[in-house]
């Protein structure tokens, strides 16, 4: 057993709920613990525009934190043994970073990104190209047709 984590990277999106199952059955083999990440940034989700109803960055973490708790309870169940952590920033940085402290990290394929013709989304494709420990890129359930 270790204690460095095996980290998800968590959007909420169908391929990332996958990821976090897959890590924490990964997870329970090894003895490791899971940690369940969400970046978020109002650049990253919103571009330059601040939409009026969001009253502080507060309100925008918040929002964060909630659709991290929603999919970790969408994906393991209401007593799931996960640390949660939200963190303010481009996803695809904020995942590549937690690879210096993880055993290994599990992403998605394609998140809720709007190119779904890609095979491998941006933020996957930074997180292998610029990880410091293994990475486990979960295949899109239905993978685009040739």
């Amino acid at each position: 057993m270790t204690d460095k984590p095996i980290t998800v990277g968590v959007d909420g999106s169908a391929d990332s709920v996958r990821a976090l199952r897959w890590a924490a059955d990964y997870a329970q083999l090894v003895g490791a613990p899971v940690v369940a990440l969400t970046a978020w940034d109002l650049e990253t989700v919103y571009g330059r525009v601040v939409l009026e109803e969001w009253e502080s960055k507060e309100s925008v973490e918040g929002e964060a934190r909630n659709a991290l708790a929603d999919a970790v309870r969408e994906a393991l169940g209401d007593d799931a043994r996960v640390e949660q952590r939200t963190v303010r920033g481009h996803p695809a940085q904020v995942v590549a970073e937690a690879t210096e402290r993880a055993q290994l990290v599990v992403v998605g394929s394609r998140g809720r990104g709007g190119f779904a013709s890609l095979m491998l989304g941006s933020v996957s494709q930074h997180v292998v190209t610029h990880a410091a420990c293994p990475v486990v890129v979960m295949p899109h359930e239905d993978p685009p047709s040739a």
